[in-house]
């Protein structure tokens, strides 16, 4: 099953399900004979043994990209029975062409976010504070140790449900490496089942191509220690193919099934709209999850906790971008000019454009950011850090501690 499925039911409140609900078969016939919703769903209660109740249930089609009858049969629930409750999900649903238009909700579903991880933490005190943006020493220390923590387990449902409430065989909360150990096996599972969706979805070539592309955008990101994420660089990653033309393909195939998500940098003066400052050929590329992308990696535990730890600023970067991303800003956008860079530009709904300075420690020096404010005079700067900020009176060069990323989207 995807991971979808057990994220969107725990979003839902359903923790507990009977046993055959995690059956996973791959009867076609369900679908062949007919496409009537009627017919569907008897031929599902009589392999489950149990009825239907339009009311009370809800109807999951889990991998229907896998069946091209179940996909088709979106558009005849639509209009003979919206009473159910139906919901269909996919590894590889971002690659289908045939999705009934009209007939289906979207939702895009990401790993958890911080504020979700915090949820999970099962601390009611903390989740408050969080969720009122308070900036006081008490409530940092907490949020940044979870903070941390998040670096390290990232949002896959299955990682942070061991993180919180993995138990030994005496019903204890498992130790500490217990747990790690735990996370980096999930881990390493997951990125295995990426690699096999790989050759499952895209031709052997191809795959092969997207295999190193994925496995590079990691080491990439790696190389920047104490300065902002530089672009993409083509070169280097297959043999005899070194530029955009060469690697858009398998880079769009990542971005549509929301592996990776890019950034677009702009070297000039930023103004609403931002799109038509974008260049296809420059952006920079960011993993869709911290945990998975500190395990590529090899990053331990112990050194995500380590305050000196001088490969943090790519993976603060990484994480605003997703935060950014999941709370439906995307793409987004950076600004750089000969040696200043500054890692986000956040458009209102306004249309007002506010830089925005990642820094993973707690120095809130920025060269880059003052150089913009120089050149362009804006109404209001931020600055998102690795200590408490500067409290929330200061309207005009925000400082927030950097866990607080999605909250870009109430300014």
């Amino acid at each position: 099953m995807s991971f979808i499925y057990g994220e969107l039911l725990a979003r839902m409140g359903v923790h507990e399900l009977p046993e055959w609900v995690f059956k996973w078969f791959q009867n076609m016939q369900l679908f062949e004979a007919s496409l009537d919703p009627k017919d569907i769903l008897l031929n599902i209660e009589l392999e489950l043994g149990l009825d239907i109740d339009a009311e009370t249930d809800l109807l999951f089609f889990d991998e229907i990209g896998e069946c091209s009858n179940a996909l088709k049969s979106l558009k005849f629930f639509a209009e003979k029975r919206p009473d159910l409750y139906l919901c269909a999900s996919g590894s590889n649903i971002g690659l289908l062409d045939s999705f009934p238009v009209g007939k289906v909700e979207m939702k895009e579903l990401f790993p958890m976010t911080f504020e979700e991880f915090v949820m999970a933490s099962g601390n009611p005190k903390i989740l408050q504070a969080f969720r009122q943006g308070a900036q006081l020493q008490a409530a940092h220390n907490k949020l940044w140790a979870l903070m941390l923590d998040y670096y390290f387990v990232g949002g896959m449902p299955e990682a942070v449900t061991t993180w919180f409430g993995k138990q030994n065989k005496e019903g204890l909360l498992a130790g500490i490496n217990e747990r790690c150990a735990m996370v980096q096996s999930i881990h390493k599972a997951l990125i295995s089942g990426y690699l096999r969706d790989f050759g499952k979805y895209a031709g052997k070539t191809n795959a092969q191509h997207i295999d190193m592309v994925f496995r590079n955008v990691p080491l990439q990101l790696s190389k920047n220690i104490d300065a902002s994420v530089k672009r993409y660089r083509f070169s280097g990653i297959i043999e005899r193919k070194r530029s955009y033309l060469d690697l858009s393909s398998p880079i769009d195939w990542l971005e549509k099934t929301k592996l990776v998500s890019r950034c677009y940098p702009i070297d000039c003066e930023p103004q609403s709209p931002l799109v038509p400052y974008r260049k296809d050929n420059f952006f920079k590329l960011f993993m869709f999850d911290v945990g998975l992308l500190g395990h590529m990696l090899d990053i331990s535990y112990q050194e995500h906790r380590q305050q000196n730890f001088e490969y943090k600023g790519y993976l603060a970067e990484n994480f605003v971008q997703n935060e950014l991303r999941a709370s439906g800003y995307y793409p987004t956008y950076s600004w750089e000019f000969r040696q200043a860079e500054i890692e986000f530009l956040y458009k209102t709904p306004t249309g007002e454009i506010i830089p925005v300075e990642v820094k993973s420690g707690k120095r809130t020096q920025a060269k880059s950011l003052r150089s913009y404010k120089e050149r362009y005079n804006p109404k209001r700067t931020m600055k998102l850090i690795g200590s408490v900020g500067s409290g929330t009176s200061e309207r005009t060069d925000m400082v927030w501690p950097l866990y607080y990323a999605c909250r870009l989207c109430t300014l």
